[in-house]
């Protein structure tokens, strides 16, 4: 179980409580409340337009929120609480202070967003060099280690562009590693990918899961939520309609609206589309 040294037994990896995010007058998330456990993997289904992305960017600071508090490993996310005059108020954190909490939280996106001038090893290794000031020989070192560590030793020296788009993802997951992140967020990342090359990336994630890492992951793989995760969470217009164990919410929703998106996607799965 992925568990850094501070962090108290029992508290959650990721604690969202009564999350509101607006663009404009557009209501995206509506009062969140969900619980990740360390070591445990959460998966986000639902529509498109759903917030699964949204609430994704929230936890990693990508986007502000309006209302709510987002925590990771018990630590408030982008502000700091001040006791005044006996009422509790939020205040932003620095710059400084935001960057250094997103420096431990992973994340990997739909499009790659490697570097193209870079060769796949200067990818993983550009972060840790710029940012956390590790000698660029220990950072090559641990950068192969983290290049073989998702089958891509043999690729070190390659550009993205002389990459499959498999490959490609594979390096963007070692490079998210490499800042040795407390949780790891994937948004939609076999999305982009021919299918042929959907599981490569798959089998990476799901050795990271059997390591403890801590995951949240945004997909439409639903094989993967079946076989991977711990809790499967659905949303729906900005809401989470029903959360459970995987058994339970793919196998038998207790939700019309889960019923329904679950049976046009299995359906379309079916189809061999």
């Amino acid at each position: 179980m992925s568990t850094s040294a501070h962090t108290a037994a029992g508290t959650p990896k990721v604690e969202i409580s009564d999350l509101h995010k607006f663009f404009g007058e557009l209501h995206v998330l509506r009062g969140i409340d969900l619980i990740v456990p360390p070591g445990s993997v959460t998966v986000l289904i639902g529509p498109s337009g759903s917030g699964k992305s949204t609430l994704l960017r929230c936890i990693n600071e990508l986007e502000s929120i309006d209302a709510g508090r987002v925590k990771v490993d018990g630590e408030l996310i982008g502000m700091r609480e001040v006791e005044r005059g006996g009422r509790t108020e939020l205040h932003a954190l620095s710059d400084k202070a935001r960057a250094a909490q997103r420096a431990k939280i992973g994340m990997v996106f739909q499009r790659f967003n490697l570097f193209p001038h870079m060769t796949a090893l200067e990818n993983v290794i550009e972060a840790p060099v710029r940012v956390t000031r590790l000698t660029p020989e220990l950072a090559r070192e641990q950068g192969l280690e983290l290049l073989d560590r998702v089958g891509l030793a043999d690729r070190a020296e390659h550009y993205p562009s002389q990459l499959s788009g498999g490959q490609a993802q594979r390096v963007a997951i070692a490079r998210a590693l490499a800042m040795e992140p407390r949780l790891m967020l994937f948004d939609e990342p076999t999305s982009a990918l021919d299918p042929e090359l959907v599981g490569e990336v798959l089998s990476v994630m799901q050795s990271l899961a059997a390591d403890g890492m801590t995951m949240v992951v945004v997909t439409h793989e639903m094989g993967f939520a079946r076989e991977v995760s711990d809790t499967v969470v659905f949303m729906d217009e900005g809401s989470i309609v029903e959360s459970g164990r995987p058994e339970e919410v793919l196998s038998n929703p207790a939700h019309p609206r889960t019923r329904e998106f679950l049976d046009k996607v299995l359906s379309h799965e079916g189809d061999g589309a």
